[in-house]
């Protein structure tokens, strides 16, 4: 592998860093997103580095995809994995915020309009048409794996069984919030995740269930 010694720096660590982001994600970063973490401002030179990678061995990619990067080769430092492509890749649609520790006020427009790329396994066959995304604000479902800054991944429902996680808005305070879902009857219990955190008891009728936690996607962090 002394051939990786002779790429360049930059090249170096997009390789790195797409290692660690694969790693950590399951998919490959975006152009911007590799960028923004080797110190590239110009898309332009990421490509320019990028094709450089595919020459040399390391990278296949697919020019149409935005997260068209495969990882075809090992190299010092390197953790190699089968990652998605792009091609298995799916659109859904991002709502904005939602609290995981108390219930926050609605705001009067809570859908961003944004879309994210989510891997299809995360959808467990369901339409995406049938899902959204919203990102984690707070540390409640901390013991279920979920920490602040992550994606979690939703079914659009309001039938859940006891123990599920979900999205519920409280209708009598125009509140939202994230926590297993336990139906005791006049009472619905919103239990946080984090044994420092209280549960949240509502009457059943101003509990709204909004949707059902499929999966989570922890984004890395600069």
């Amino acid at each position: 592998m002394n051939d990786f010694h002779r790429l360049s720096e930059r090249q170096r660590n997009i390789l790195l860093f797409m290692d660690k982001y694969l790693l950590e994600n399951g998919f490959p970063p975006t152009i911007r997103e590799i960028g923004a973490a080797t110190g590239i401002n110009s898309t332009s030179v990421v490509n320019y580095n990028l094709n450089k990678l595919v020459n040399s061995g390391y990278l296949e990619r697919a020019e149409a995809k935005s997260r068209g990067l495969r990882l075809v080769r090992e190299f010092p430092g390197g953790r190699r994995r089968r990652v998605q492509t792009g091609e298995e890749m799916c659109r859904v649609r991002h709502y904005g915020l939602i609290v995981a520790g108390r219930p926050i006020n609605v705001p009067e427009d809570p859908f961003s309009g944004d879309v994210v790329e989510v891997p299809a396994s995360y959808l467990g066959g369901i339409d995406p048409s049938e899902v959204y995304a919203l990102t984690v604000n707070g540390d409640s479902m901390i013991d279920a794996m979920i920490q602040d800054g992550d994606v979690v991944i939703l079914r659009k429902t309001n039938t859940v069984r006891n123990g599920d996680m979900v999205a519920v808005w409280l209708t009598d305070r125009n509140e939202t919030t994230l926590k297993h879902f336990y139906d005791e009857g006049a009472k619905i219990r919103l239990q946080p995740a984090n044994p420092t955190m209280p549960p949240i008891y509502v009457e059943a009728e101003y509990c709204q269930v909004e949707g059902k936690v499929l999966s989570v996607m922890r984004l890395l962090k600069q």
